[in-house]
């Protein structure tokens, strides 16, 4: 029986209530290591999931608008958000969930899930430069040149990367959330 229900019982019963409050830490800050470190990684992953769901939803509005001027825009954008949010989001992922299976007595490097989250991360570190990142750097330069059809399939071909890494995201979520081979 929680406080207020008891409170209320009492009074019905005709007794006096008489409330005592007790004060301690909030639980989150009595959260131990290991949770902390569980919230960095769930938060570096928000980060970079909902970072790539946006900007893949913004580069087909983009895209559609077929608008040399407004991919370079995007492209100038990409420049500064990369390096600045989903670069250091996505180390945080990697790092605090490498963190995490060392710190538990629960995770090890032989857990299908774990070994599944690490391949899906290399597949998706390695689809960033080689696809996204090139495509992203020929279609600037093809607009540097004026070349507007370079410029839109190059483009395009960074959608078609952006969106497979995100897809990859979201298999990794999954991967974390059910835990296969447990």
């Amino acid at each position: 029986m929680n406080l207020y229900t008891r409170c209320l019982y009492e009074r019905r019963q005709g007794r006096r209530t008489q409330i005592v409050f007790v004060f301690a830490a909030p639980p989150a800050l009595a959260a131990g290591f290991y949770d902390w470190l569980l919230l960095g990684h769930i938060v570096a992953a928000m980060v970079w999931l909902g970072g790539g769901v946006m900007l893949a939803a913004l580069a087909v509005r983009v895209l559609r608008s077929q608008e040399p001027e407004e991919i370079a825009r995007f492209l100038g954008n990409l420049r500064v958000l990369g390096p600045a949010v989903l670069a250091p989001a996505s180390i945080g992922v990697l790092g605090l969930g490498v963190w995490l299976v060392l710190d538990s007595g629960t995770w090890d490097f032989g857990q299908l899930w774990v070994q599944l989250a690490l391949g899906v991360f290399a597949v998706a570190f390695l689809v960033g430069p080689v696809i996204v990142g090139r495509a992203a750097i020929n279609a600037g330069r093809a607009h540097e040149r004026g070349d507007r059809d370079a410029t839109l399939r190059q483009f395009r071909r960074w959608c078609w990367g952006y969106g497979l890494i995100v897809v990859l995201l979201v298999i990794a979520t999954w991967d974390m959330v059910t835990k296969p081979g447990l």
